[in-house]
């Protein structure tokens, strides 16, 4: 899917076309999916829509989602100052 606003490099469809690939690749990938978002996208919604679109039991693309999903819901990003301040 070309102009996918979830996956937009369609790095994690392409992670589950990889046959024996690994936990860690994954977790590789997802980093760099997560990194190529908008700054505006609710990452959330967005894996919650790759799970539901791509999500095989079993699969290490599927278990770093739902990893991620569960991280995300209680991760803040802190930017510009606010980010460096220390409490």
């Amino acid at each position: 899917m070309k102009g996918d606003i979830y996956d937009p490099k369609a790095l994690v469809r392409e992670a589950y076309n990889i046959e024996g690939i690994t936990a860690p690749e994954c977790r590789t990938i997802f980093l760099d999916w997560a990194l190529s978002l908008p700054e505006d996208q609710d990452t959330q919604g967005a894996i919650g829509v790759l799970l539901a679109r791509h999500g095989v039991e079993g699969h290490p693309m599927t278990e770093v989602l739902q990893d991620g999903l569960q991280k995300m819901s209680t991760a803040r990003r802190r930017g510009g100052w606010q980010g460096r301040r220390k409490s």
